[in-house]
């Protein structure tokens, strides 16, 4: 498995969307997306690869939400041992198990990272199997039509630049759906940043959290009303947790 930089590069989500996938995979591993944490929202698809495996693999936080669904092995991880889980992951892989990961929401909404660590370190071709994701819940909840939206995930590590400059070129003309990074870049400080670049404060925004679980909850503010939490790089500087969904109406 590569060693990863996340600041310098390699970054593992350009390895994830090097190629097409194979089209036609004998004995693949499958990265499921498990939703926004209610079990209702797992697709019939991702749950029988979750099932079926013989050896699942994810962040700790991600596996506690699908461990009643299966019998499998489950290889826990965070950011630190998450190399040495993925080698095991893939020792078992290549002996002949079947295999599943799991990434929070949809993979293709913020998972790509994980998603190029398991095709770095799987010795088969690896199947997405996308799923309902809190970005297309808050999409819902704030009537912000993806077509009309611009989305940003700060969700990640390494370089932001880029996609905080995409935010500040879009705010006002388009709706804005962000996913923010725990805990530096949270909603408040997604608004700091939007206001320095000139957007008007009088913009509605709306942080819904926990979408789908039994104490969701939606604030409702203004972007300039929210800078009143920028600030801080821990989980007391905010009011906001960790899941979090930020929308900015245009």
């Amino acid at each position: 498995m590569s060693d990863y930089d996340l600041d310098a590069g390699p970054d593992p989500a350009t390895f994830a969307a090097a190629e097409p996938e194979d089209p036609a995979p004998e004995t693949p591993v499958y990265a499921v997306g498990i939703g926004p944490g209610n079990p209702e929202f797992l697709t019939p698809r991702g749950e029988r690869a979750i099932r079926d495996a013989d050896v699942l693999v994810g962040f700790e936080t991600v596996v506690e939400f699908v461990a009643d669904l299966t019998d499998a092995d489950l290889l826990t991880c965070g950011y630190k041992d998450e190399a040495a889980a993925l080698e095991t992951f893939a020792e078992r892989v290549a002996a002949g198990e079947r295999g599943t990961a799991v990434l929070m929401g949809d993979p293709n909404h913020s998972g790509y990272q994980f998603l190029g660590k398991v095709d770095d370190a799987a010795d088969r071709p690896v199947r997405v199997v996308p799923g309902i994701s809190s970005l297309q819940v808050a999409a819902s909840r704030a009537r912000t039509p993806m077509e009309d939206s611009e989305f940003v995930t700060l969700h990640k590590s390494g370089d932001l630049t880029d996609d905080l400059d995409r935010l500040r070129a879009a705010v006002g003309d388009r709706h804005l759906l962000v996913l923010p990074r725990p805990f530096d870049l949270m909603p408040g400080d997604v608004a700091a940043e939007l206001l320095d670049a000139g957007a008007d404060p009088s913009l509605s925004a709306l942080v819904l959290e926990r979408l789908t679980h039994d104490d969701e909850s939606i604030t409702r503010t203004t972007l300039g009303s929210l800078t009143e939490h920028a600030g801080g790089s821990g989980p007391e500087s905010t009011p906001f947790s960790d899941l979090s969904v930020l929308a900015i109406r245009r």
